[in-house]
């Protein structure tokens, strides 16, 4: 963050799941569209939708930027979350979705581009184990920075602490950390989570500093084993509850120290 930015503020409305609108640098973003009712999505592992948005997609106001972290699973895109995507002028994700989404940027690990004014950087992430790419896919996080803003980190599916020691090492300091938490579990690594649990996270947001961390993808569908009420306790047991700002469902919200 630039030294004439005194402190890190982010206007959010957190529509539920992994599902984020935020505003920075003059633009309307949002991560992983979600907006079905509860429901069913079978596969290779079914997976059970509880609760349906907070706002509807039309409530979101006009989105310039969707940050997709994958598009395989429907907790991160779901089928309004797909028809939305055609509203959208710019959708980043992996290069995996660029040839299965029509229109979709696809971005490398490490690779930047400018979009209206902000370097958006695909960064790393592990949605389960070391190896478990075969099982759930190739997943990006992004690292957005712009002058005289703060610089945000939006983790995607990342169940990996490794993966953010490295993001802070090639980046350096981090303003604002967008956070998917949860434990996500569906039983496919054992008593691996595909998601940061509580513990996982305290020991990301020791690693990222001062940073303000925004826990989201911890509520509404069945494969969360921990609850948001779990992670903020644990974080004010390290005496980190400061760092930690829940953002409250449907409602926007300016979150900063």
């Amino acid at each position: 963050m630039s030294d004439t930015i005194e402190r890190a503020t982010l206007e959010v409305l957190h529509v539920g799941g992994p599902t984020l609108g935020f505003h920075y640098a003059g633009r309307t973003w949002l991560t992983d569209p979600t907006f079905d009712e509860p429901g069913d999505y079978p596969g290779p592992v079914t997976l059970h939708k509880l609760t349906g948005p907070a706002v509807l997609p039309e409530q979101t106001g006009p989105v310039d930027i969707v940050l997709l972290s994958h598009d395989e699973h429907a907790d991160n895109l779901d089928n309004s979350g797909r028809a939305f995507l055609t509203t959208v002028p710019i959708v980043l994700s992996t290069p995996g979705a660029a040839t299965r989404i029509q229109g979709v940027r696809g971005l490398e690990n490490w690779e930047t581009v400018t979009v209206h004014g902000v370097r958006v950087t695909g960064v790393p992430a592990l949605h389960g184990p070391e190896g478990c790419e075969p099982f759930s896919g190739i997943v990006t996080g992004f690292v957005l920075q712009a002058d005289r803003e703060p610089t945000v980190y939006v983790s995607g599916d990342n169940a990996s602490v490794d993966v953010v020691a490295r993001i802070v090492e090639r980046i350096g300091r981090i303003d604002i950390a967008v956070l998917n938490v949860g434990a996500a579990n569906v039983g496919r690594f054992g008593d691996a989570d595909a998601t940061l649990n509580a513990r996982t996270a305290l020991l990301a947001a020791e690693l990222l500093g001062d940073a303000m961390i925004i826990p989201v993808h911890g509520e509404g569908w069945a494969h969360f084993s921990e609850t948001l009420d779990h992670l903020a306790r644990v974080f004010r047991y390290a005496d980190r509850a400061g760092q930690l700002h829940i953002p409250p469902l449907g409602k926007e919200a300016a979150l900063g120290w």
